[in-house]
Order: C-alpha cells, then structure tokens, then sequence
C-alpha cells in the first residue's frame, strides 16, 4: 500500500502555518516567528500531530540549500571582494571573541574545556535566513550595517566546515587529531578547486545551450541539478551540503543567466525554507522553559549581550561608525540555523546530549523569534549610541567624523552641494557637478572609496552625516544644497532631520527606494524626494512610448507632466480637490515649457515689456534664471540677455506662439 505520510505531514505543516502565520500577521508580528510556534504546536512535545519529523528534517535542509544557493547567486565575486574588510577583519574577531567569551564561561562554570569550546561554536554562528530576510524586508541590504551584517554571516557559513570537522577530535583527542584536521581540510580544498574550477568552465556553455531551447521547464530543472549536484559534491569532500550550494550560486552569478535563475528559484526557497524553522519547533521541547525557566533565561541574556557586545565590537573594528555598528550588533544577536546542525554533529559525538541539548534549542529557538523585534528597535538604541560621541575614542578605526576632523578641518567652501553617499547616484551626480562648475563635497563611509577616490583629487571624505560635526566640518551652514543619495533609509531619515535643524535655508533632496518612505522624510524637513519606484515607472512608460516611435520631445514632456503631478499629489495626499481636477482635465491645458536665450535670438538684449509676450501670445513668463540663480515673476523691466532661461505658463499653442517670438529662425525651421 502506498504511504502518504510525507504528503500528510506536508498538509499539516502548511495547514497550521497559514493558520498561525495570519494570526501573527494580524498582530504585525515577524512570520519567521510563526513558523517556529506552528513547528511547536504540530510537533511530539505539542499536540503531536507529527510523530516522526525525519521527512521533514530532510525538506528542511533544502530549503537552507536553497536559500544559501540564492545567496550565492546575490554575492558575486566583486561583491565579496568589496568585502574583504568584513571577511578578514570583522568576522574573524566577531567569531573568535564569542568562541573565548564563552569557552572562559564554560570553565568558570566547572564544564570540560572541550564541551565549553563546542558551545562556543554554536553560539559564534547568527541565522543568515532571518537576518536576510529582515534586512530585505526594511530595505537595508545595500546599508552600511547589512553589508557588514551580511560579511560577517557569509563567514560564519565558510567557519562552519572547520567546526563540524573539529567535533570529533574535541570529542575524543589524539595524538594525530591535528594531522587529520589537515588532511580533511586539504581534501576538502582539492575537491572544492576542482569542481567550482570545472563548473565555471562548464556551467556557462551548458546554460547558453539550455537557454537557445527557449524551454523555461528545461531551464529551471537544470538550474535545481547544478545547484543540488555542486552541493552532493561539495559534500564529497567533506564539506556541507549548504555551503556547496552557496558556491553554485557563486558560480551561477558570473553568467548572464543569473537573474532568470534567481526568480525561478525564489518560490521553491520560500516554500522549503518555511520548512526549516517549522522543523526547528518541531524539534524543540517547550516543558524545557516551565522546568528550567532561570537557566533559559539566564543563558538567552547571556547569548543576547555576547553577540551584540562582539558583533559591534567587530564592526567598529572596520571603522563604522558606532550607528551601524549598533545595528548590525542587534542583527547578529541571535543563534543561528548552521548550529542546530552542529548540534546534532555535537550530539553524534557526545559533546550535547540530554537536557543540555534541549536547553540549547530552548535558547536557540527563543533568541530567533525575538530577533525580529530587536532588528526593529534597533534604530532607537543606535540613536542612543550616535548621540555618545566619546564612544570613538574607546573603540580602534576611524569612526563618525574622526577623519573628516584631522583631514577637513581648513576648509574654504561656500554656496556648495553636499552629497551623502558616493554610490552611483552620488559619482553622476558629482561629475555633473563638476563639469558645471559647480562646486561640492562628498561624504562616505567607505573607508577604500574614500582613500582610492581623493588620490585623485576629488573632495570626497569619510564621515558620518548623521553626525552634526561632520555636517559643520563641511560647512553646512554655508550650504546651498544637500543630496542624500544612499540606501539605508534610517541613516536617510536621520541625515534630513540633523541638517534641517543646522540650516533651515538649505534645500534637501533626498533618494529613496520606496514611495511610504515620502511624506515621512518631508515631515523631517526634505524639500524634494526622488522615490525609485515612481521614477523607475516614469522611465518604463517612456521605454514604451519609444517602442511606438513616438516623438522625444512628446515622451518627454509626457514624463515631466506625469512627473510635476504625480510628486504633487504624493506630497499632498490629503488634497482630494487637485487629483480631482487634474483628472477631470481643468489644468490639461495649462503646460510649462523652458526656453534658452541664444545669441541669435530675437529676444536677446529686450526687455519683457519690449517682447510683450502676454498681450501678443497669451503665454506667461512665470520665472528667469541667469548664472544659476532663479527668480520668479520677472517685473516687466528685466532685459533677457544670451544663456538665460525664461519659464513659459500657458497652453500649448500659446507657447508655441511665444517660442516663435524668442527662439531664432534657424531653431524653428528646425
């Protein structure tokens, strides 16, 4: 007779979780934490409605090879070589501090030297899935604390090889323990050197001949076999199964196919994923908490002040500032997915058995599902932290405004643009800047950009924006304008409101990912928000309008009509009266054309009273910039002189008339 246990367990599981999961979403509770209570609720210490978790265990371990296989796929080789720093710096003393804390703690407590650097290891490693999944879902990956947060885990994953691998020599040691440590990790290096060599070799020509087939089935099917069949061989040579998958994403990554892979995947990794923090309740017995609840509790703050103290401790080791040090601290303070399997390699060789077993997956399961609620209040204890500027002098690196002080301290600047971020929008934004004559000073917190960057001469410092000093040293009060052109929307918020209240004249403009970020950061004191969704749809309708070989100059006036009302209503959302009248045409008519003053233009060396463009065109000249500086409303006395803009208001037949009045002949027969 067939068994249909899997597909029973699989109902029950999916059944349970959707039930808890929207209770929990209703609550605005973390869903990762459903899905351990649901794990709770189902399994043998609940009300058993599964008995023999094995099926699900292995389900579970897909879903983590699935997720560090996306991963793999996200973290291009650039990109973890810009985070050699955080690999070789910040994830070593994060990891070695919390291996000797807690090894010194185990022998004060009179446990085996070798049990108390086991438990050392489980408790070094933080959950990638949560973290990740957190940090995606605030909008703080590309920040300065989830790239250090995001280091310091791919660290924490590599480690994990040694760790499994030192479990059995902890467990009974010999004479030739070291010996064997070398030859497994040599074996593990050869057979890792030969397969990723062979898979780069290999993987992109099998993918271009898979994507000429046109068959998205074929593709998808073989992107599961080189992630899974990378992971099997990995595992050959004694690596696990997960980090095997993470180098097939590494290897995935270089080719063009990459971002197709990752959205075939996605769905699979969220389905089985959810498995693994159900099967982790599933495996957790919750009497441990009414029998032991002072030992829980005890070693879940103990755990909690450990790796918050080490994970900040290793990010201002990078020279961050203590704000994102802070952030990123909370972010790793919790145990993560890797140990439980450890754990069961510890229980294998009697390093964790028993009652410390389950004490452990108490603890484990408790500092997850509140890591959620940390990473949310973290920005209120990372404020705490910004406002103790003596911090940086107890702390090594060059933190907040250390250099900008030492470096910035002479300088001779005025009427000049501060850009916050030295990213793609901060570097176009720059040069532009620099080509217009228009002088500025960049602020970043990337240490390497900063040092490759002025080696040629650019005015670009390290500092904190958040940090009123920093904002003074580059002279904020004689500043005209501020860009804020970085991608952590709480250090964003926070750069608006400090220098709002340094300069109340100075204009802000600020970028954003997301549209329900706007009115919060006008609120705080920015003039201009540029939020990428609304820009991004701008540019995707101009994309089509070209397709249909519509004229530019209709494209673009199209963009800048659906531009200047699209950020009026988003600004003002509690005025229902405008939208209504813009859709229902009373200012279609109404458009706003700019205008250049050329040297053959008849208008060049006129006054507005000479041109008479209102009586003759029936159009407005609402504002006149010359030399950068704009005025509205022009009196009837200012003479247009070659390089000045005049700002047309009218419909569009009557700037058409008043163009033919301004613009030279050879312009209008063009």
């Amino acid at each position: 007779m067939t068994d249909y246990s899997v597909l029973s367990n699989l109902l029950v599981i999916f059944t349970v979780s959707i039930a808890v999961v929207f209770v929990f979403h209703q609550f605005r509770l973390p869903s990762i934490a459903g899905f351990l209570v649901a794990g709770a609720l189902i399994g043998p210490h609940g009300f058993n409605l599964i008995s023999d978790s094995s099926t699900v265990q292995v389900l579970a371990e897909i879903g983590v090879v699935l997720l560090l296989f996306t991963i793999g796929i996200e973290f291009s080789l650039v990109q973890l070589a810009s985070l050699k720093r955080l690999l070789f710096i910040a994830a070593p003393i994060q990891v070695g501090g919390v291996i000797a804390i807690v090894w010194g703690g185990a022998m004060l407590a009179g446990v085996p030297w070798q049990q108390g650097i086991f438990w050392g290891f489980l408790i070094s490693l933080s959950s990638t899935a949560i973290v990740l999944k957190a940090l995606a879902a605030n909008g703080e990956s590309e920040s300065l604390h989830g790239r250090a947060a995001i280091g310091i885990l791919v660290f924490q994953d590599l480690a994990v090889v040694p760790m499994i691998l030192l479990a059995p020599i902890l467990s009974s040691p010999s004479e030739g323990a070291a010996l064997s440590i070398l030859l497994t990790l040599g074996k593990s290096v050869v057979v890792v050197g030969l397969v990723v060599a062979a898979a780069w070799y290999l993987v992109p020509k099998l993918l271009e001949h898979i994507v000429r087939s046109r068959s998205r089935e074929l593709f998808l099917l073989t992107i599961i076999v080189l992630c899974l069949g990378i992971a099997w061989l990995t595992a050959l040579g004694g690596l696990s199964l997960a980090l095997g998958a993470f180098i097939a994403g590494l290897v995935i990554s270089e080719s063009e196919f990459s971002h197709q892979a990752m959205a075939e995947v996605l769905p699979f990794r969220d389905s089985f994923n959810s498995l693994f923090f159900v099967s982790i309740g599933i495996l957790m017995d919750w009497r441990i908490l009414l029998e032991y609840p002072a030992v829980v509790t005890g070693l879940l703050a103990a755990i909690l002040v450990i790796k918050f103290v080490t994970g900040a401790g290793a990010v201002l080791a990078v020279a961050a500032p203590p704000r994102s040090a802070v952030m990123a601290g909370v972010a790793l303070a919790q145990v993560g997915e890797f140990s439980f399997i450890l754990a069961q390699v510890g229980q294998e060789n009697k390093l964790l058995t028993g009652v410390p077993y389950q004490i452990f997956l108490a603890v484990s399961v408790c500092s997850m599902i509140i890591t959620p609620f940390l990473m949310q209040w973290s920005p209120h204890l990372a404020r705490r932290a910004e406002a103790m500027q003596r911090l940086r002098h107890w702390f090594p690196g060059r933190t907040t405004a250390h250099v900008l002080e030492t470096e910035g301290r002479h300088l001779r600047i005025k009427d000049h643009v501060i850009i916050v971020g030295y990213g793609l929008n901060g570097r176009n934004l720059a040069r532009v800047l620099s080509e217009t004559e228009v002088p500025y000073i960049a602020l970043d917190l990337d240490g390497d950009t900063v040092q490759r960057e002025t080696t040629h001469g650019l005015p670009l410092y390290y500092g904190d924006a958040t940090n009123p000093n920093v904002l003074r040293h580059v002279k904020i009060e004689d500043a005209r304008v501020l860009v804020v052109a970085i991608s952590d929307p709480f250090m964003a918020r926070r750069t608006v409101q400090v220098a709002r209240g340094l300069n109340p004249k100075l204009h802000i403009v600020v970028r954003t990912r997301y549209l329900r970020e706007l009115e919060e950061l006008h609120q705080l004191g920015a003039d201009d928000v540029v939020p990428e969704e609304f820009e991004t749809s701008i540019e995707i309708f101009a994309l089509v309008l070209r397709t249909y070989n519509m004229p530019q100059e209709f494209v673009m006036r199209k963009a800048e009509q659906v531009r200047r009302e699209g950020y009026a209503l988003l600004r003002r959302s509690d005025l229902p009266e405008l939208a209504h009248h813009l859709r229902g045409g009373t200012l279609s008519d109404v458009e706003v054309e700019t205008c250049r003053i050329e040297e053959a233009s008849p208008a060049a060396g006129k006054l507005l009273s000479q041109l008479s463009l209102r009586p003759r065109t029936g159009a407005s000249v609402i504002a006149w910039t010359r030399a950068g500086v704009t005025e509205s409303n022009p009196s009837e006395k200012t003479k247009l002189l070659p390089g000045d803009i005049v700002v047309l208001l009218g419909s569009r037949d009557q700037i058409r008339r008043a163009m033919e009045l301004i613009l030279p002949s050879e312009s209008k027969e063009q």
